[in-house]
């Protein structure tokens, strides 16, 4: 069942979440997948609003999102789903599937085609309108040295939030 909701009305829920992760999911013809993210947040950009999210390119995400130019988020609020956000944080699309090993189920996007985990109840779907990778030349020391010990960047993607809404499954 959905509930329909405002952009805004589950922005600090979001920012609360964000710490232990919530579930960015991507798709790319048949291939789903789900990954935890700690950085990002809800904002207007251009005057429309705007999910922000932070993929490296050494993720198997990166290249689906590449792919489609969209994303869903997923985040649990009734329940912590620990296990599954430990597994979705540390293992990767390469190695398992993610959504078959938590038991997630995907439900297609009501306006795009990438899935949501039906398991969580607050949803984002978003299209890609902007994206930049960010320098490392101009990274502030200490943030450098805890994130970019690997050469890997991270590529900042602006997602317009054309929908939002609360999912329970029935």
């Amino acid at each position: 069942m959905y509930t329909d909701i405002s952009v805004f009305e589950y922005a600090s829920t979001v920012l609360e979440k964000l710490t232990p992760g919530i579930f960015l999911n991507t798709k790319h013809n048949n291939k789903i997948n789900t990954m935890i993210i700690g950085w990002g947040g809800i904002t207007i950009v251009w005057g429309r609003p705007i999910f922000i999210v932070l993929v490296r390119d050494s993720r198997a995400t990166y290249n689906l999102i590449e792919s489609s130019n969209e994303f869903t988020i997923s985040i649990p609020i009734s329940q912590s789903m620990k296990k599954e956000i430990a597994l979705c944080g540390t293992k990767s699309f390469r190695d398992i599937d993610k959504f078959k090993e938590c038991n997630f189920t995907p439900i297609k996007g009501r306006k795009i085609d990438t899935p949501i985990i039906a398991e969580a109840e607050l949803h984002y779907e978003c299209k890609v309108i902007y994206k930049q990778t960010l320098n490392q030349d101009v990274i502030l020391p200490i943030v450098k040295s805890r994130y970019y010990n690997n050469n890997a960047n991270h590529t900042v993607y602006y997602g317009e939030i054309i929908d939002q809404y609360l999912y329970k499954k029935e």
